[in-house]
């Protein structure tokens, strides 16, 4: 069952998800080596780290949601649906029970958000596993897990320049740099896109499979045409607990070892990075505030090290005291957009994307990840990230802007991140 609710807030024509049941039973952990084994081409959703997470498939109920009021009507939808299923949950761990999984437009408009509820999710944490089936059925027989057919290689990939090219983008960056030196705001973060169209419709279980190989660290996802694998942790919620990665300062790795420690102790000290990221931690710290009744904002970054870039990192914690009330989807809202895809002032910020970006983001840097039924959850920010459609692949990258950035490093940066999801496209 599908709802919508429009921009404007109105409830959907019929109730949200009556009379499901949802059954978690233990698992085997052996069952599949891999999560994505298990994971047929209809409908899959991920959320995958280390071989650890969530893997489903199939459509139990789901909401899509638009404009300003896109995240409150999900999460409204969401807990009308938790109020009115019927639980059933043998194994008691986070992901465990009534999950649903979603993905958020970065803007107001345009750009539609969805939650889903898959028929069957997997789940493996530490050495335990698991499978739950929503149905309408408490009765309905588990479901035979089926190794699938591994997925085939995109065929006759091509790409070329999104909404704006190069040349385009770096006049775009020396636009900002200019409002920004005029004192208009502090920083902003502009994103460009690269088309990849291929002869033969893609099945994304491919480059999910390449992204948890080859970035093994960071939280490979897929929601409704929206894949990535996102180095940063908008908010995790685990009883009580509430932890927020930034990610805010990047440099292209050589490839050198010996060399690419060099770069980190340069990023370390950069003055433009340092103050990119300082923006950021202060964003995130500022929206947490609130909900948090003690909070740990460490004094300096660390280096994060990718196969492909490195990031300047801090992990800001909190214990939520309203844990009853605000749910993990609520905490995403709150910190959404953060500095570190918006800018600072974030309002100004998100108006200049607005007036020179020059395209739709669509879900790019928006929320991602997942929710069960007691407000849990982990949603990441899709960063190295694309949708996909059919045979077409949009992939997007994005890059701080600040006082003394240099368009053409800006540029660079920006190719550096686009290599993540286009390796994973290759045959």
């Amino acid at each position: 069952m599908t709802s919508r609710i429009s921009s404007g807030g109105q409830p959907p024509a019929d109730p949200p998800a009556a009379g499901i049941v949802a059954r978690t039973v233990p698992l085997d952990p052996t069952v599949a080596d891999s999560l994505l084994d298990l994971l047929p081409a209809e409908r899959p959703v991920t959320w995958l780290r280390r071989g650890e997470g969530l893997v489903g498939w199939g459509v139990a109920t789901e909401v899509r949601t638009s404009g300003p009021t896109r995240f409150a009507d999900a999460a409204k939808w969401w807990s009308e649906t938790v109020a009115r299923a019927d639980v059933r949950d043998e194994v008691q761990e986070p992901g465990t029970g009534l999950v649903s999984f979603g993905s958020f437009a970065f803007a107001d408009e345009p750009g539609d958000s969805v939650l889903v509820v898959p028929s069957i999710i997997v789940g493996r944490r530490g050495g335990t596993a698991w499978l739950t089936t929503v149905g309408t059925d408490a009765l309905d027989p588990a479901p035979d897990l089926a190794l699938q057919e591994p997925a085939p290689a995109p065929v006759g990939i091509r790409f070329a320049d999104g909404a704006v090219n190069g040349e385009e983008w770096m006049s775009v960056v020396a636009d900002a740099v200019a409002r920004i030196e005029a004192g208009d705001l502090e920083k902003v973060v502009l994103a460009r896109d690269l088309i990849a169209t291929a002869s033969a419709p893609i099945d994304v279980r491919w480059p999910l499979r390449r992204l948890t190989e080859t970035y093994p660290m960071c939280w490979t996802f897929h929601v409704d045409g929206m894949f990535g694998a996102t180095p940063e942790m908008l908010v995790r919620r685990e009883r009580g607990l509430v932890t927020s990665r930034v990610l805010a300062g990047t440099i292209r790795r050589t490839g050198d070892d010996e060399r690419d420690l060099a770069l980190a102790a340069t990023l370390a000290r950069s003055s433009k990075d340092l103050e990119e990221h300082e923006y950021a931690v202060r964003s995130v710290a500022d929206s947490l505030e609130p909900h948090c009744s003690s909070m740990n904002v460490p004094e300096a970054p660390f280096v994060l090290h990718l196969p492909n870039v490195m990031h300047l990192a801090t992990d800001v914690n909190g214990v939520v005291h309203d844990a009853a009330t605000v749910s993990s989807l609520q905490l995403a809202e709150a910190l959404h957009p953060s500095a570190a895809v918006g800018g600072t002032p974030t309002p100004v910020a998100v108006a200049l994307i607005e007036e020179i970006e020059g395209m739709d983001r669509g879900r790019y840097a928006g929320p991602v990840g997942w929710m069960d039924a007691s407000g849990d959850g982990e949603w990441g920010i899709a960063l190295r990230s694309a949708a996909i459609e059919d045979a077409t692949v949009r992939l997007y990258a994005g890059c701080g802007i600040v006082a003394d950035s240099d368009p053409e490093a800006e540029l660079a940066e920006a190719q550096a991140k686009f290599v993540p999801v286009r390796d994973a496209l290759a045959p």
